[in-house]
């Protein structure tokens, strides 16, 4: 089940990441293992994330995923120093987006997200072909997946 869409301006946001290029078939583990590494350096940097974690999609995923898994934290706490490992410091850039939350285990994604390209095309928006996930509340929350809530986000053109 999803929220009645809106579409509202998201703004900059600086983050911590690591870039993953996988098949479909290895997300899961690729994407646990990212979160994991991500979530280490933060700690070993004294970085706390100022907002819960997301997956910024480069391209709708098809066979493969073109994703970022990310943090977002304040830009002043950004250290100056090069990132060591495959983590990286950027911006998910300012955006007008269509967003909704989905509720529901993560196996009712793919569905969350044809309801949503449903909602905007028939509301006339054009998407870019990124988009990006925010994983409110999730199995490191609550064990309920009736309880997990993401955040889909599709910007617009």
């Amino acid at each position: 089940m999803i929220t009645t869409p809106q579409v509202l301006e998201s703004p900059a946001q600086a983050i911590a990441f690591i870039h993953l290029t996988v098949e479909r078939e290895e997300i899961m583990q690729a994407m646990q293992a990212s979160l994991a590494e991500l979530r280490h350096f933060l700690v070993e940097q004294g970085l706390e994330p100022s907002g819960p974690w997301f997956t910024h999609h480069l391209r709708r995923p098809s066979e493969s995923f073109d994703l970022r898994v990310c943090f977002p934290i304040d830009s002043p706490g950004i250290p100056t120093s090069a990132p060591s490992g495959k983590v990286q410091f950027g911006q998910r850039e300012a955006a007008r987006v269509a967003r909704t939350v989905y509720s529901g285990n993560y196996t009712g994604l793919a569905s969350a997200w044809g309801k949503f390209r449903d909602w905007i095309a028939t509301h006339n928006h054009t998407p870019r072909p990124d988009l990006w996930e925010v994983y409110l509340i999730g199995p490191d929350t609550t064990p309920r997946p009736e309880d997990w809530r993401t955040e889909l986000n599709r910007p617009l053109l």
